[in-house]
Parts: C-alpha cells; sequence; structure tokens
C-alpha cells in the first residue's frame, strides 16, 4: 500500500469520526426554531420584569450572543438575529378581449399578461436583557428592523 492511499484512508477515518461524533451530541433546539422565536411578539408574551428567570430566556430564545455586566454590577445578555426573507410571486391573467371584423369575417384576439417577482428583504431584531442577582428579569428592550 502506498503513502497516499493511506494518507486517503487516514483522513476518511477522521472525517467519519467526525460525522459520528456530531450525530451522537446531544441536540439542542434547531437553529432555526431558535431564531424563529425570537420576534417582538414573543418577547413581549415571554418576557416579564421581575418574574422571568434566565432559565425562562434559555428555553425560550436559547444561549445569547454576548454576556456583560453594566456599571452597576446587572448581568445583561444580548441577542441578535439576522434573517434574509425571500418571496417569489407570479401572477398571470387575462387583460384583454377583442373583437372584430377581419376581412374574412369576424376575428378575435385574446391577450393575456403575466408577471413574476422576487423580493429580499433582511430583518434585524435586537434584545438586550438585564437580570438582578437573584437571575431574575428587572429590564428588557427589542429592537426590530426590515431593510
Amino acid at each position: 500500500m502506498n503513502a497516499t492511499m493511506t494518507l486517503v484512508r487516514a483522513a476518511s477515518a477522521v472525517g467519519l469520526g467526525l460525522v459520528l461524533t456530531g450525530c451522537m451530541a446531544p441536540q439542542g433546539q434547531p437553529v432555526t426554531e431558535r431564531d424563529a422565536a425570537l420576534t417582538q411578539g414573543n418577547v413581549q408574551m415571554n418576557l416579564e420584569v421581575g418574574l422571568t428567570t434566565k432559565a425562562d430566556v434559555i428555553e425560550t430564545f436559547g444561549a445569547p450572543n454576548v454576556t456583560t455586566r453594566d456599571g452597576e454590577g446587572q448581568e445583561v445578555w444580548s441577542y441578535q438575529r439576522a434573517a434574509r426573507v425571500s418571496q417569489s410571486s407570479s401572477r398571470s391573467g387575462l387583460w384583454n378581449i377583442m373583437l372584430f371584423p377581419g376581412a374574412r369575417g369576424v376575428g378575435g384576439g385574446l391577450g393575456a399578461s403575466s408577471s413574476t417577482g422576487f423580493e429580499t428583504a433582511s430583518r434585524m431584531i435586537t434584545l438586550i436583557i438585564k437580570f438582578d442577582a437573584n437571575d431574575v428579569v428587572t429590564d428588557f428592550n427589542s429592537r426590530a428592523a426590515t431593510f
């Protein structure tokens, strides 16, 4: 067996090991579901000052992007999610029917139109949550933008 064949087999074994390790790793909430949960509506429905805990926040929105402390020592979690939203549409329809006399009798003309479109927009939402020493929400603020 030559060196190239040995290298290929070794790389294959490593790749297979990584794939199997990834399959056996505990699966959390899929990224798409976690990202979909971070909307203005869910923020308003799931966060309540003085009641919501860190565990509740993680269960609803997943792990934060950044954790820091403010000037008063309160823990601050920041979430930021971006999404590209695409929508396609197509319309077709009858737009004109014409009847006109021709040289050999009555003839007809039929006109139709169709259009297709593709729209793309970007959405960004930022959520900042502050917690007290008991890991309960003391304040939160969220901003959403579509561009």
